[in-house]
């Protein structure tokens, strides 16, 4: 049994995590960390602490979904601690990002911009995508879609499947997130991201390869949180016992 301690635990992908890890075998959630305790909610069934110093449970694991401003505070306590950790969290600065590099020197942490096992699978399949069809002449465009409450914007999973194409093209495409300023034909040496945001849109990305005459589109479309909490018990079981690191999704899946 995997023990986990959920970060952002009275948020709504915390809570997610909480429903999935009742009915997923080999997991259990026994405590949580938020802004304030929570002690007396029976609908999570555990503890919910205010600060990192006063979880008493044991556990195997942390599950991060919380925000981007309260994640100095879990990379401290992880640093300090050794605890594995799963950081769900997107939005992260560059700082934070430096700041994960060095503590993987201290602990297990797997990061990726997306949870879902689908996307996951759908980063190899662009990098295949990409390498055969660049060079054909295909451009590559990535529209995102999400609810109007998201904060960031693109999508830190938009970024990943640019980076994911970028990658298996040794890194020669810039990316352009605004063309309204520019007028001239588009270069073949670029990847647009588009951001849509809108009333309760699930998320949605679709990355085009078009090319002359035809277009080949890779879709992704999120019905429910539930598949990121899904993918996020499915790495925290896989991260438990390993050493320090920097692991992914790619990870878990193979």
């Amino acid at each position: 049994m995997t023990k986990l301690l959920l970060h952002g635990a009275m948020g709504a992908m915390g809570r997610n995590v909480v429903n999935c890890a009742k009915v997923m075998d080999g997991v259990e959630v026994v405590a949580g960390v938020d802004r304030e305790d929570h002690f007396g909610d029976p609908a999570l069934g555990f503890p919910v602490y205010g600060t990192f110093d006063k979880i008493r449970e044991d556990y195997d694991v942390i599950i991060d979904f919380s925000t981007a401003k309260a994640v100095d505070g879990l990379l401290d306590f992880v640093e300090k601690s050794g605890k594995p950790v799963v950081l769900c969290t997107t939005g992260l600065s560059d700082e934070q990002l430096k700041r994960i590099d060095i503590v993987t020197k201290k602990a297990a942490v797997l990061r990726s911009a997306n949870m879902s096992i689908g996307v996951n699978l759908l980063l190899d399949l662009v990098k295949e995508a990409a390498k055969k069809l660049y060079d054909k002449g295909f451009d590559i465009e990535i529209v995102e879609q999400h609810h109007h409450r998201k904060l960031d914007a693109p999508s830190g999973t938009a970024v990943a499947l640019a980076d994911a194409a970028n990658e298996a093209l040794d890194h020669k495409l810039a990316y352009v997130y605004d063309r309204s300023e520019r007028r001239e034909a588009r270069p073949h040496e670029e990847i647009g991201i588009s951001s849509v945001r809108g009333g309760t849109l699930p998320g949605v990305h679709d990355v085009i390869f078009a090319g002359e005459d035809e277009v080949i589109t890779f879709n992704h479309t999120a019905y429910s949180r539930s598949i990121f909490a899904n993918g996020a018990l499915n790495a925290a079981k896989f991260l438990a016992g390993k050493t320090e690191g920097l692991y992914s999704m790619q990870d878990v899946l193979r």
